[in-house]
């Protein structure tokens, strides 16, 4: 056994870190799919999508607009229409519904 560790410990090492990075990538791919994506429309700011979504999360708006600019890259509250921001609102996932075979 240390013969082995001795001759591949570089490989069994580059192994588990690849292996950990797949797993953290995979789960931050999944959660930005846990919210929604609104588009900019002319005349918009986030202190009115913070406020048109307020009953949907629990931040102040504060909050909520150091979230959508720390997580979409947003410096200085600068936004334009057709932008598309991913906002702190739990995505709502319909099932999909199972329909009965007619035959039998």
């Amino acid at each position: 056994m240390k013969k082995l560790w001795e001759n591949y410990s570089y490989a069994m090492i580059l192994l588990a870190v690849s292996l950990i990075f797949s797993i953290v990538a995979k789960a931050q791919l999944n959660n930005e799919d846990a919210y929604i994506t609104v588009t900019i429309e002319e005349g918009q700011s986030l202190w009115e999508i913070a406020e048109s979504f307020a009953s949907e999360h629990n931040l102040t708006e504060n909050e909520f607009i150091s979230w959508v600019e720390k997580e979409n890259g947003i410096i200085g509250e600068r936004i334009v229409p057709g932008d598309e921001l991913v906002i702190p609102v739990e995505a709502k996932h319909i099932e999909p519904t199972q329909i009965a075979d007619a035959e039998r």
